[in-house]
């Protein structure tokens, strides 16, 4: 369905491209705002996103004359972006966008570059374009040299070249023209592009297309909400640097949580946390390619560790240090700044980190699909990081909402640490170690019995209770609700339930759901965490509560962007989408939430 032209202000209506190595939002009228090169982590070259009141720079847009409307949609099983641009004279142009990634000569061909493609439809289109690249996080404006068919622009440490058979005076002096024939861009690396450009972007179209309607074959998607399971897991992927296989947590920085809020992080790094979700939920779909590749990166970090403390989130090269600085240039989104590029949660500690790895890792020596299975050498590594859970289980940590200013005994982690131990055990038992397999069934049960002990909060009678978010505290937080994802208890335990019951109770807000609702570092929330809301989902189903859980997902799936996607948190009395964007604890909502509360395929084969 077509739109109107929208207003000059930002929103979260993006649509993602990208090819594993770097990545780029497009806005809902065609333009590039958001894309950092050489990686994901890198310098904002398109930085329109979080350029306040500048909409003019840092960025790449084709403006239809007389435009009227646009529309948008991917093409099927790709994050391949078509956007129809249409004027009040009956014209109408195309334009395709995306970041090349297939196979070639053996290895996989993913350029630091974004493609477009630019097809008159109808009419006489006349198109003007603005390529505004910047460097150094909005401060200046790249600087332009030309050739009779490229423009190169000398931004700090990533000069690019935009090859192209349009009119290269027409995009310097951003000139209307008239587009009488296809017109191909391909801006990337700064050297001369090889092989006939008009050929070439329409082979990379045609093969980048195959690879990814390919890897979509291989998924295992449930029967219901195919599509919505789709789009969010080719996202997922896109959110994986495959040079080294981390997988960041959102593709932005710096978008609040909430107006005004102070609440803006840098999220473009690798969390523990969140990939350890990421990895889950591509499991449930079977993809073993993202799960191979992180395993890979999971192995250097504990290498790099030796066997001490895993930090909570490192940058997608394994880099520890994440020293968290201020973007001046940048005013931020809609102006809400500061623009923060780093993150300090990097020296906090957070003990649940060593279950996220262990967990993943214990597929590892069980599924024989892996080209990499795990061996004995492997499991001495993994003991290490189970060494360290153990040591840490009952010790104070700043918790995975990752508060600045205070520490405790989170049950979370704890819960984490036991897992950590529980699945150690079955490594061991799998690898015929039966001393190993002993020692770790005692402290997966040592620590079981501590958390019992020490984070339940019983009722002022005696007669019942619930756990609580920490040792120290009897307060709240979503992340109880994982004691059943984690097998810690079982959905029908009468513990679960009373710890469900208090837990909505305490933190629903109608159809969406708080992390918390105690203050905290910055005040109280003013919006729901969106992962929270499908964990609410999930035990709601578990608890036999599936009409309630079907029709709150239905809702919930209802607040996505055009895309078909969501950022990380969401205004609960309005519904707008505030937090980085893409979230990947989101979208991992979406794919573990429609793989429980879809039929069975049996019910149509």
């Amino acid at each position: 369905m077509a739109r109107p032209v929208s207003g000059s202000r930002p929103d979260l209506e993006l649509w993602p491209i990208g090819n594993c190595q770097v990545s780029g939002l497009i806005d809902d009228g065609g333009a590039l705002v958001w894309g950092c090169l050489p990686r994901v982590d890198g310098d904002p070259v398109f930085c329109r996103l979080l350029n306040g009141d500048n909409q003019a720079d840092g960025v790449w847009r084709f403006e239809l004359a007389g435009q009227v409307s646009a529309s948008q949609h991917y093409i099927r099983n790709t994050p391949i972006l078509v956007t129809r641009l249409e004027a009040e004279d009956g014209s109408v142009v195309e334009i395709t966008d995306f970041c090349p990634r297939f196979e070639r000569s053996g290895r996989m061909y993913r350029p630091e570059a974004y493609a477009r493609i630019v097809r008159p439809v109808a009419g006489v289109p006349r198109l003007k374009i603005t390529l505004r690249p910047m460097r150094d996080y909005g401060a200046h404006l790249a600087e332009t040299t030309h050739g009779s068919n490229h423009v190169r622009y000398l931004g700090g440490d990533c000069p690019l070249r935009l090859s192209t058979d349009a009119p290269v005076g027409y995009v310097l002096e951003e000139r209307t023209y008239r587009i009488e024939s296809d017109q191909h861009f391909f801006l990337g690396p700064d050297e001369p592009f090889t092989g006939n450009l008009r050929a070439e972007l329409r082979n990379m179209e045609e093969q980048t297309a195959k690879y990814w309607r390919l890897w979509v074959r291989g998924l295992a998607t449930p029967l219901d909400w195919q599509d919505e399971v789709i789009r969010c897991a080719i996202t997922l992927k896109l959110c994986q640097h495959e040079e080294t296989g981390a997988i960041v947590a959102a593709m932005t920085t710096s978008i609040p949580e909430a107006p005004g809020s102070d609440r803006n992080w840098d999220y473009r790094y690798c969390w523990i946390r969140d990939s350890y979700y990421t990895v889950q939920a591509l499991n449930r779909l079977g993809a073993l390619d993202v799960l191979e590749k992180y395993l890979a990166y999971l192995r250097n970090i504990v290498d790099n560790a030796k066997g001490g403390q895993i930090q909570p989130l490192y940058s997608v090269m394994g880099v520890a240090e994440l020293e968290e600085s201020f973007a001046p240039a940048l005013t931020g989104y809609r102006g809400m700044g500061p623009v923060r590029v780093g993150n300090a949660a990097y020296f906090q500690i957070q003990h649940d980190c060593y279950g996220q790895i262990v967990l993943p890792t214990a597929q590892a020596f069980f599924d024989r699909r892996l080209l990499r299975m795990a061996d004995e050498s492997d499991f001495a590594s993994l003991e290490q990081v189970g060494e360290m859970a153990w040591a840490m289980h009952d010790q104070p940590d700043a918790g995975l909402w990752e508060f600045r200013t205070r520490q405790e005994v989170h049950t979370y982690s704890a819960v984490m640490s036991w897992a950590a131990c529980d699945r150690l055990a079955n490594v061991a038992g799998h690898l015929g170690k039966p001393d190993r397999e002993a020692l770790w069934r005692d402290r997966a049960s040592q620590v079981r019995a501590r958390i019992e002990r020490d984070a339940w909060v019983a009722d002022g009678d005696g007669e019942g209770g619930h756990y609580g978010a920490s040792f120290e505290s009897d307060y709240l937080d979503a992340s109880l609700l994982q004691m059943i994802e984690l097998r810690f208890l079982s959905a029908d335990d009468p513990r679960f339930l009373s710890t469900f019951e208090a837990v909505e109770k305490e933190l629903r807000r109608g159809e969406h759901m708080l992390r918390y609702a105690a203050e905290d570092d910055f005040g109280l929330p003013e919006t729901a965490f969106n992962i929270c809301t499908f964990w609410l989902i999930d035990a709601l189903a578990r608890a036999g509560r599936t009409e309630e859980a079907r029709a709150l997902f239905t809702t919930m799936l209802a607040h996505r962007t055009r895309s078909g996607l969501l950022s990380e948190d969401m205004d609960f009395e309005s519904g707008e989408l505030w937090g980085n964007f893409p979230q990947t604890y989101s979208l991992v909502g979406v794919i573990n939430c429609a793989s429980l509360l879809s039929k069975s395929w049996n019910t149509v084969r």
